[in-house]
């Protein structure tokens, strides 16, 4: 926290922070696929990788910055910092450019990858540089790649990585189209959401790799076959990221969903069912299918990608109910 407080002060506030997250984030069982993701989570000083950062507030958004002059401005900046939330980073016009994600669901999503030493990942949106910290301290500075397409995004990821302590490759390029310099890849992760999946990661992952995308308000883990052919189920876990910038992404008007209950119309797993068949099914088909099968999770849906088709499915992707994916 610069010259506003001795080290020993900032460190032990940061030091106890972090370790009130590492309890929270147990309590929540995000580990209990690959408990050795713990170590890094106690480890990467997430503080240094949002030096300020903004909260909602009524009609707009604080500043948080640790910097401050104020010491108890400087203390709630390291607090927030450690708080299972996510931290908007950078804004422009109101409108939420890039954010720290919560730090539970990148816990789940690091566990979901099962990754092995050795493994080489690319990150999909490197963000303040806080996940591709977390998996080179798992895997090592060497086995880490990170893209993002915006200049500034991995400058200041690269400043905070090297304040940290870690130096993963950061590559300023579009992340729908990989990093084939840096190919092949055991893992994809994106911590961008997306409506289809890039077909340059599958050419880039090795044979029996895992893509770990958001996709329709979940989150897809798919298995790569080879360069044409992957196929996964979705996690149990909601996920709502920021749109990638400069490839496939979500879109689209919203859906009028008249006619549809208003139970149905709040309920988060009816509108990720409107998300993944939106062009496909109109709200009222979406309904009376949502409520023919049970209501069903996350994890009975999935996504299968083979050449030139991609779908979306429930329950079988060779069953009754599929729906193409936009392309």
């Amino acid at each position: 926290m610069g010259g506003h407080a001795p080290d020993r002060e900032s460190d032990g506030l940061a030091a106890s922070a972090r370790a009130g997250l590492v309890r929270r984030i147990d309590a929540n069982g995000a580990w209990a696929a690959d408990p050795l993701w713990r170590e890094a989570f106690a480890a990467v000083p997430r503080h240094l990788f949002v030096p300020y950062y903004y909260v909602g507030v009524a009609g707009g958004y604080e500043r948080r910055w640790g910097e401050s002059p104020d010491p108890q401005a400087r203390e709630r900046w390291m607090r927030g910092a450690y708080e299972d939330t996510p931290l908007a980073t950078r804004l422009r016009d109101g409108e939420l450019l890039s954010s720290s994600s919560q730090p539970s669901l990148m816990a789940d999503m690091l566990a979901a990858l099962c990754v092995e030493a050795g493994n080489t990942v690319l990150e999909i949106g490197a963000g303040t540089g806080y996940n591709a910290a977390l998996l080179a301290h798992r895997l090592g500075d060497d086995k880490v790649t990170t893209v993002d397409l915006d200049p500034e995004i991995t400058e200041s990821a690269r400043r905070h990585l090297t304040a940290a302590g870690y130096h993963p490759v950061v590559v300023t390029g579009d992340g729908a189209r990989g990093v084939p310099e840096r190919a092949p890849f055991d893992r994809i992760i994106a911590t961008c959401a997306l409506s289809t999946v890039p077909r340059a990661w599958l050419a880039q992952s090795r044979p029996g790799g895992r893509i770990l995308m958001p996709l329709a308000t979940g989150l897809i883990l798919l298995t790569v076959s080879d360069a044409e052919q992957a196929e996964g189920r979705f996690l149990h876990t909601p996920a709502y990221f920021v749109p990638l910038r400069g490839g496939s992404r979500p879109g689209g008007e919203p859906l009028q969903m008249g006619g549809v209950p208003r139970r149905a119309r709040e309920d988060d797993l009816f509108r990720f069912l409107l998300a993944l068949t939106r062009g496909s099914l109109d709200p009222q088909e979406a309904h009376s299918l949502w409520e023919q099968e049970g209501r069903p999770q996350r994890e009975r849906y999935g996504i299968t990608v083979s050449g030139d088709r991609e779908w979306a499915w429930l329950d079988d992707p060779e069953g009754p109910y599929a729906w193409p994916l936009p392309s």
